[in-house]
């Protein structure tokens, strides 16, 4: 769609403004005149939109003033929740012409999105010295692939230490955030950590001594994180074992963990499997791909696994060389009645022969909850014919 495209469905809408409530035009080319059409349509105080996104739609810093301008979508502000910027071109001016919108005590947005777009410091200390004057409604936000430099993150650190900012969910991927950077971060937050539940600081380069901070954070009884993303943050085993330490005082909460393209090491593999054989433990999701895991590495992990089985959802092991000898020993796991495993990721992980594999599937319950299998990129050759017999099995709920 275009910005033709985009006046007509907003002049249709004025005509009838009061009943929607979610409007979504991402990757779109709205042009000057969809934003004009769309911001007159936003400052109707009959038009209660409580969730806007407008993700990709190449959206100027000029276009942005005017969809944030006083006549426009700060005149008719209580109703808007969530607000989806990302991957438009605001720019620093932008994203200072939103902040204004911000501190509106009348704004009370719980979820704004900002990934990708093209902000600075000077944006982020924008944006969140804003939220520092309204900062009790706003429960998500992504900055994410934004270079926030140090005084971004110094304001951002901030407003986390704001016991009125009850943020839950924090993605910093991508942020170009230093060890000493993570270190400010991770002090704000252990002087708040109550709220928060989902925190991404992948592909930054952490470093094992930034992740080391973060443990600090991560043993706080008070700190009730959910969901954890460390993926490409340049960590080592000394970083996994900082990261798993911590988690063996504080294991009850989390959920999900990412510790992709990071070279655990064994000590690191072996930490995390300590704690993976905790009962309190009840991880559902690990993401491990790329760790550089050997078949070794692979058998501890799994008879980790197998003491503590029923929690699992969602294994990837993509892209390591487990090979037979640590597929087999994953079997193991599916074979324990208590094995609820619904997603199994075993991309390019030098596979030659799912026998095992398949016998596993087909004698136990495992295949009544599996619902996601990826071999692909392995060299299963004449194997691939009992895979077949699987699928025809009626109990087989691969989807």
């Amino acid at each position: 769609m275009t910005d033709k495209g985009c006046s007509a469905v907003t002049s249709a809408l004025k005509s009838n403004p009061s009943h929607l409530r979610e409007l979504d035009l991402s990757w779109n080319k709205l042009g000057d005149s969809g934003v004009k059409n769309l911001s007159d349509l936003m400052k109707n105080p009959q038009f209660k939109l409580e969730k806007l996104d407008l993700c990709g739609c190449r959206i100027t810093e000029k276009q942005c003033l005017i969809l944030t301008s006083p006549s426009h979508l700060k005149s008719n502000p209580s109703h808007l929740r969530k607000l989806n910027l990302s991957w438009n071109k605001l720019g620093d001016s932008g994203v200072k012409n939103l902040s204004d919108l911000l501190m509106n005590t009348q704004f009370k947005l719980e979820k704004l999105e900002l990934s990708n777009c093209e902000m600075t410091d000077e944006g982020c200390s924008a944006v969140t010295s804003a939220l520092k004057s309204n900062p009790s409604h706003l429960r998500e936000l992504n900055l994410s692939g934004n270079k926030l430099g140090d005084s971004g993150v110094k304001n951002l650190s901030d407003l986390l230490m704001n016991t009125q900012f009850k943020l839950e969910k924090l993605d910093l991927c991508d942020c170009s955030i230093t060890e000493e950077q993570c270190l400010i971060l991770t002090s704000a937050l252990k002087s708040n950590p109550s709220h928060l539940r989902e925190l991404n600081l992948s592909l930054n380069k952490l470093g094992d001594s930034g992740v080391k901070n973060l443990s600090d954070l991560l043993m706080n009884p008070q700190f009730k994180l959910e969901k954890l993303q460390l993926s490409r943050c340049e960590m080592t085993d000394e970083g996994c074992f900082a990261v798993t330490s911590a988690l063996k005082s504080n294991p009850s909460h989390l959920r999900e963990l990412n510790l992709s393209w990071n070279k655990l090491g064994d000590s690191g593999v072996k930490n995390l499997s300590d704690l993976l054989m905790n009962t309190q433990f009840k991880l559902e999701k690990l993401h491990m791909e790329r760790c550089s895991i050997t078949e070794e590495q692979c058998v501890i992990l799994t008879s980790a696994l197998k003491s503590n089985p029923s929690h699992l959802r969602e294994l990837n092991l993509n892209f390591n060389q487990i090979k037979n000898t640590g597929v087999n020993h994953l079997c193991n796991v599916l074979k324990d009645s208590h094995c609820k495993l619904e997603r199994l990721s075993l991309h390019n992980c030098g596979i030659t022969d799912v026998s095992t594999l398949t016998q596993s599937l087909t004698n136990t319950k495992a295949l009544q909850f599996l619902k996601e299998l990826d071999l692909s990129n392995n060299m299963i050759g004449d194997s691939k014919q009992q895979l077949i017999d699987v699928l025809r099995d009626s109990n087989c709920e691969l989807r």
